[in-house]
């Protein structure tokens, strides 16, 4: 590690403008941050609504169609890191304002996607821009709203908007692909993607580390190996087989990036992924939590779209309405467990979170709840109610404990955590799904079935969220986030981290 450096003269803080905000900007601010986080959480949602039809349009098979999610969420996750780092550096204003143009860009050209090689290409132009929008705009809010409980509500603000576009999501897809057609679910992120453009120009002031670090390439490159590597072989495995030479290979190449990713961050001094966050049990619990939760999200919508519409024959808005219940239930309580981490820590709204999303993957699972409308909507309410609850606490525990200096590194953790567990969701998922479809015979029994064990891997996924949020939420852990903090305090020379 690098020698302890000096703090910044007190009358240099690059970090934060030079006048606090008015509560009034405070609040412009925050609805800025969650106008990036709405065009991006509902282009996924709105997307998945569409798959069936972009399927028969463009002549793909459910590989393709994971293709469609998994290439914009794995170059977002790829690229997260080293956008809140680069936003540090730089300027969080500057990077953020780029994220929406790229964003808005890459939204027209998917509409304009003649066939899927080129809607895959043009997802990921999207993605790059998305890369900029999330961790940039988290460490905005941190560094805007600098009181734990002000913070703690403005994250549940923040956790509502994905379940705000969980909910308008399904139905704005379904009323646009049954009315326009698919490619125009994309035209949706223009007008909110200018008028976050043009008010950040007004409204959002710059920021940036006093401290900031250097470019990690090495540690860029890796990343993406690791990540295109497993993505690419769990996707491909069932048409290609788990044996054969391609997928070994490219397994192969996933353990010796994350090798050489574990082995090269330690040795830097500022490294793409600083290891000394993990240090703090909540940090780390943090980041599995999100892997996970994010895993069961996009695996359930994957499962859900296809069913509704392939088995049941339901058109898009009518798919959409039947999985309104989960959206609804997610609106309702994000902004209630960002006030019990406010209030209360993360504990409760981790232990909730766990337990509905375990006994939805269940109730799927064991009980086949999508054969009947009654168990179909409860399973949907309950899985709404334990991804309602987990988003507040993994993004207030990210930031906490860490130097304000480095917001956009630690949020930008938490926000590939995310995108990895999206990634790997619909990955794994629809590699059981297609590997039980290709023995299965009948439609409706067929893809019950087969659906069967990636059921009971989104109930694994809720059962990590429960085990590892009550693990990572008291006193021990508590402890060494605290040590964490002061260590990051003392390495760094920066000012007192985020109060946990």
């Amino acid at each position: 590690m690098s020698e302890p450096r000096s703090p910044e003269p007190t009358h240099e803080p690059t970090h934060v403008p030079a006048q606090q905000p008015t509560h009034r900007r405070r609040l412009l601010i925050l609805a800025i941050c969650c106008m990036s986080l709405l065009i991006v959480s509902l282009d996924n949602t709105v997307l998945n609504i569409a798959l069936p039809s972009m399927r028969q349009e463009l002549d793909a098979d459910v590989a393709g169609m994971q293709w469609t999610i998994d290439a914009y969420t794995l170059v977002l996750a790829s690229l997260l890191m080293l956008a809140g780092s680069t936003a540090d550096r730089i300027g969080r204003r500057k990077v953020f304002l780029t994220g929406l143009v790229l964003f808005t860009i890459g939204s027209v050209l998917c509409s304009l996607a003649p066939n899927l090689e080129s809607l895959i290409a043009f997802r990921m132009v999207q993605a790059v821009g998305g890369s900029m929008l999330n961790p940039v705009a988290m460490s905005i809010i941190t560094n805007t709203f600098t009181e734990p409980k002000e913070r703690a509500r403005a994250i549940g603000v923040w956790g509502a908007v994905v379940g705000l576009s969980m909910a308008a999501g399904p139905v704005v897809g379904g009323l646009l692909v049954d009315s326009v057609g698919w490619r125009s679910i994309f035209w949706v992120n223009l007008p909110v993607g200018l008028a976050a453009l043009l008010l950040t120009l007004r409204y959002v002031p710059e920021s940036r580390a006093p401290k900031p670090r250097r470019a990690d390439p090495v540690g860029q490159l890796l990343v993406i190996a690791l990540l295109g590597s497993v993505t690419y072989a769990i996707i491909e495995a069932p048409a290609k087989g788990w044996l054969s030479a391609e997928i070994l290979a490219f397994t192969a190449v996933a353990a010796a990036a994350l090798t050489g990713l574990v082995l090269y961050e330690r040795r830097r001094d500022e490294p793409l992924i600083d290891l000394r966050f993990f240090r703090s049990a909540p940090f780390s619990g943090a980041t599995v939590i999100a892997v996970s939760a994010f895993a069961a999200l996009s695996g359930f919508l994957f499962l859900s779209t296809l069913y509704l519409q392939d088995v049941r024959g339901l058109d898009a808005l009518h798919a959409g309405l039947w999985m309104l219940p989960m959206a609804a239930m997610c609106f309702v309580c994000a902004p209630l467990s960002g006030r019990l981490v406010g209030s209360r820590g993360p504990r409760v709204p981790l232990l909730v979170a766990g337990v509905a999303m375990t006994a939805s993957g269940v109730l799927f699972a064991a009980f086949e709840a999508e054969t009947s409308n009654t168990t179909l909507v409860i399973g949907y309410l309950v899985f709404g109610i334990g991804f309602g609850f987990v988003n507040a606490p993994i993004t207030n525990t990210a930031v906490s404990g860490m130097p304000r200096a480095q917001a956009g590194v630690a949020a930008a953790v938490a926000s590939t955590s995310r995108q990895v567990g999206g990634t790997l969701g619909v990955a794994v998922i629809g590699a059981v799904l297609a590997a039980g479809m290709a023995s299965a015979s009948g439609a409706s029994a067929g893809f019950v079935d087969a659906s069967g064990p990636a059921w009971w891997i989104i109930a694994g996924c809720g059962l990590s969220v429960l085990v590892i949020g009550a693990v990572t939420s008291g006193r021990w852990a508590r402890g060494t986030a605290v040590r964490t903090a002061r260590s990051l305090e003392r390495a760094e020379g920066l000012e007192r981290p985020v109060k946990v």
